[in-house]
């Protein structure tokens, strides 16, 4: 029976669950989340998705943070039935950042993963149409990477050019002059 109050659950109770069926699966798990071995992810959310006491039918966000060193795989999950909540990270690598696809899993990752893709370029392999969903094709790097502000060939970061990609724009011109005043 769902507890009546919703719970979050610990690390340490969903690596229990992960580690019933595929005990090499995880990696790591505290009181906050589990992170997941990235060979291994796409067996393990099946498990998360599929298994009865975490019920992670669910997929309520991804995301993606940048920790300099590598790149974490933020996935957020709920059980309607079960009436809790957990967390389940997906380190990868930063230079090459790849994790497998959930959409099969759970439709909608679909736009979440491509959102992913353009701001902080993580490879979803597997993911049925991979492409920018914000940003133009050729827009050089991904804005919310901490090494964003160091692009390759001296381009500066930001949009100068955006929204009408006219030379000598600079952006400032749709910023207010007075900000707080309407002016």
């Amino acid at each position: 029976m769902p507890h009546p109050r919703t719970m979050l659950l610990s690390g340490e109770e969903v690596a229990d669950r992960i580690r019933r069926s595929l005990p090499e699966a995880v990696q790591s798990a505290n009181d906050a989340y589990v992170v997941l071995e990235p060979e291994r992810m796409y067996e393990a959310m099946r498990v998360i998705r599929d298994d009865e006491q975490l019920d992670g039918k669910f997929l309520t966000q991804l995301c993606s943070v940048d920790m300099v060193t590598r790149i974490d795989m933020v996935y957020h999950f709920a059980s309607l039935a079960q009436n809790h909540l957990f967390e389940v990270k997906v380190p990868c690598d930063h230079e090459h950042p790849v994790v497998a696809s959930i959409t099969p899993l759970w439709s909608g990752a679909w736009l979440q993963e491509r959102e992913v893709y353009d701001l902080m370029g993580v490879h979803f392999e597997g993911h049925p149409s991979l492409t920018r969903i914000f940003l133009w094709d050729s827009f050089p790097g991904h804005p919310l990477r901490k090494d964003f502000m160091s692009l390759p060939g001296g381009q500066k970061p930001g949009l100068s050019q955006f929204p009408k990609q006219v030379s000598g724009q600079t952006g400032q011109e749709f910023r207010p002059k007075n900000p707080g005043t309407g002016q």
